[in-house]
């Protein structure tokens, strides 16, 4: 039996219209395909009502096609900040967190996929509220009724909202944390009120007050070097240096330990990818990998601060725990190596493409600037690439316009020139400039 032959040339010579009605039809007959164009659609188009739209049918779906309809939503979401859309954002962004929480409350499996994407949910609703800042003390109501009345998740930064929140927004919030402190009751909402004193010091920059609560801590040494690099921000280099001091003599006779105590207790001397491996492995068997991981993540989220060895400290970490999308997030806000960018790119560009263009084109730039024949080999390689990725993106007239000043600045470089040909990537026009006159 002959293979099936190819189509494609065939379909290449219809037009776009006859195209759309072929694929129309077929997708009325196939549910899958019909659902695979949804999400596509959903995806590219950025139209916030079909996002909306998406959200209402998705709680009727299983839970694979639930979860992948909110990542079509979230793309939808995040293209359209990249891009500084205008439109009001916010309320599809908190509808998604509100869904995804309700969902995760339902299905009590607060792990996986759907957890991730209830993170990424809440970062893009900062990011929305700081484009378009809602009423601050409503979103002031609606952070607490998260924290205090749902249930666990998602855990809000408010580092995050602090601009949308500014000042009213923020003293609503410190006026329920303080009646609850007053209160003295034990209990989930006590130790919520406890986290959002510590976060509201912060963002508010009391150093007093935050050397305070971190102080009333049970001894660790996390804790003690978050201390010290407070007071050294704030430029209170000796007071710094007395609490490091008092640290490093203070003894006390240490609790009885358990494995995940003593891996913590490892981690936090030296935070970094064996010790956090370790870390979750101990904390996962005593159930306690919740709770560790939060805290475990936020000391090296501060550490990847200080450098690109340390930022890429955190992105292995994040990719180790198989949350890639993370990983790409850290990346890009705390400044990774060029090596892992690419290799992060290389891992996320056939499903977002946009995001991966300005790291290939640094790439290119590297390349070329190493002026030898292999590298422009590889970079004529990586343009080819680039190509298909505006393609991919709806961009293709960027590449054109990048390519044809890329190939003016470098004009002089035959064979850089010679191998763009080589991988048959059309050439663009001259770049011409007004001839000056002597």
């Amino acid at each position: 039996m002959s293979p099936p032959s190819d189509l494609r040339p065939y379909l290449r010579t219809l037009d776009a219209e006859t195209l759309a009605d072929l694929l129309h039809a077929q997708a009325e007959r196939d549910p899958e395909l019909r659902h695979t164009l949804e999400l596509r659609a959903a995806t590219q188009s950025g139209d916030v009502s079909e996002a909306h739209r998406l959200l209402d049918t998705a709680v009727t779906d299983g839970n694979v096609e639930y979860t992948a309809k909110i990542g079509a939503v979230l793309d939808t979401l995040q293209r359209m900040l990249d891009a500084g859309s205008r439109a009001d954002l916010a309320p599809l962004a908190r509808r998604t967190v509100d869904d995804i929480s309700e969902v995760l409350e339902q299905s009590g499996d607060h792990a996986g996929d759907l957890a991730d994407r209830l993170d990424r949910a809440v970062e893009l609703y900062a990011r929305a509220c700081a484009a378009r800042p809602p009423d601050p003390e409503k979103l002031a109501d609606w952070i607490l009724e998260v924290e205090f009345d749902g249930p666990g998740r998602p855990v809000i930064d408010l580092a995050e909202f602090a601009t949308a929140l500014g000042e009213p927004g923020l003293r609503r919030i410190k006026s329920t944390v303080d009646d609850i402190l007053a209160a003295n009751g034990p209990g989930h909402r006590r130790d919520v009120a406890e986290r959002l004193r510590e976060q509201l010091a912060e963002v508010l920059g009391d150093v007093d007050e935050l050397v305070a609560i971190l102080s009333a801590k049970p001894p660790r040494v996390d804790v003690s070097l978050k201390i010290v690099r407070v007071l050294r921000a704030a430029g209170r280099h000796s007071e710094a240096i007395a609490h490091a001091a008092r640290a490093l003599t203070h003894d006390k006779q240490p609790p009885p330990e358990d494995e995940t105590s003593r891996r913590r207790k490892e981690f936090d001397a030296e935070p970094g990818r064996e010790t956090y491996a370790a870390l979750r492995e101990a904390a996962t068997k005593d159930g306690k990998w919740t709770v560790q991981r939060r805290e475990a993540l936020a000391s090296l989220r501060e550490r990847a601060a200080e450098g690109i060895e340390r930022a890429d400290e955190l992105v292995r970490v994040l990719l180790d725990d198989g949350r890639p999308d993370e990983a790409w997030r850290a990346c890009v806000r705390f400044g990774a190596s060029a090596e892992l960018k690419l290799e992060l790119a290389e891992q996320r560009a056939a499903e977002h493409p946009a995001e991966t263009i300005p790291v290939f084109r640094e790439h290119v730039d590297e390349l070329i600037e190493r002026k030898d024949p292999a590298a422009y080999q590889e970079a004529a390689r990586r343009l080819k690439l680039l190509r298909t990725l505006h393609k991919r993106a709806e961009t293709p007239d960027e590449f054109t316009a990048y390519l044809a000043v890329l190939v003016e600045n470098h004009r002089r470089k035959t064979r850089l020139i010679t191998e763009i040909r080589a991988a048959r990537i059309a050439m663009p026009k001259p770049v011409t400039s007004p001839r000056t006159s002597r």
